[in-house]
């Protein structure tokens, strides 16, 4: 049996996936770039490096004996399709909901306050002091209340929010379903988007939810850059009436001459929710207790297909 891991040594993998089972061979591959392991014909289980879309996939179809692989990632929609039939997929739910849910409160935090601004003063030496705004007293809306989205509600807690609203798929018990999002926008201070990018999510804030928001209002939004209609946004912004703080956006990497870059009220961050100190251990600790159950036949967590 034959496993690849996205390491750089064996003992960082005994380190963060801690004991690796027996008769399990491990190979180690941090990405096309370094080159392909020898074993391609043999991997058996098989953890995609971070952060390179689909490119770890490129030779997937040289693999003849794949049967599991492991995204390092909670979402899999980019990678999906690739997977051939009969293999196993398994995401990273869980995996970076501290990470995600601290940045996107440090996003509006550092919008409302203006510390991108103030950043940019430090570097020429200019005291500009200026009044900004508090998630205090804010009307908050969250939408996609999945793992994510209820550790930043957590997160918020001791911020003295006016009022914290939930929007899902489907409405639940203290819940909002997203069939009443256009109904909920007009009321909201500060929207947090952390949904899956879906069919049905899809420009889930085109330009008329765009307009709903109330003047002044903040879009966060560290899921998706498609489930958000950039040039709607770019034309929202520009003119002032709504801010945002982006940790994605459609497309990605957002091209340098790009509006959204220099437009006054957008904070811009480049897809780094999980890229934290809280994520190795974490998705070790995950590709550890993967990688012992199939060496031993039990059932993998976070199966996706």
């Amino acid at each position: 049996m034959r496993a690849w891991l996205p390491y750089a040594s064996m003992e960082e993998a005994e380190r963060l996936a801690g004991p690796l089972p027996d008769g399990v061979e491990i190979d180690l591959f941090r990405g096309p770039a370094r080159g392909w392991p020898d074993s391609i014909g043999e991997v058996e289980f098989y953890v995609l490096p971070y952060m390179l879309g689909t490119t770890a996939l490129d030779r997937v179809g040289e693999m003849a004996s794949l049967r599991v692989v492991q995204a390092q990632t909670a979402g899999y929609e980019n990678i999906a399709p690739l997977i051939p039939e009969g293999v196993t997929l398994c995401n990273a739910a869980g995996v970076h909901d501290t990470a995600t849910a601290e940045l996107a409160i440090a996003l509006a935090l550092a919008s409302g306050r203006r510390i991108g601004e103030y950043a940019r003063d430090q570097a020429s030496g200019t005291w500009d002091p200026q009044w900004g705004r508090s998630i205090a007293d804010q009307r908050i809306l969250i939408v996609g209340h999945g793992r994510i989205g209820k550790a930043i509600e957590a997160r918020l807690a001791g911020f003295e929010t006016a009022s914290i609203t939930r929007v899902a798929s489907r409405a639940r018990p203290g819940v909002h379903g997203v069939d009443e999002l256009d109904e909920l926008l007009p009321d909201a201070d500060v929207v947090f988007l952390i949904a899956p990018h879906t069919p049905q999510t899809d420009r889930l804030f085109d330009a008329a939810r765009l307009a709903r928001m109330p003047d002044g209002a903040l879009l966060v939004n560290v899921s998706r850059g498609p489930l958000v209609d950039t040039a709607a946004l770019t034309a929202e912004t520009a003119s002032g009436r709504l801010r945002a703080a982006l940790d994605v956006v459609d497309p990605e990497p957002l091209p340098s001459e790009h509006p959204l870059w220099r437009t006054d009220g957008v904070l811009l961050t480049p897809h780094v929710g999980g890229a934290a100190s809280s994520f190795p251990p974490r998705i070790g600790r995950l590709i550890g207790t993967q990688l012992r159950a199939f060496a031993a036949g039990e059932p993998l967590l976070n199966v996706v297909n």
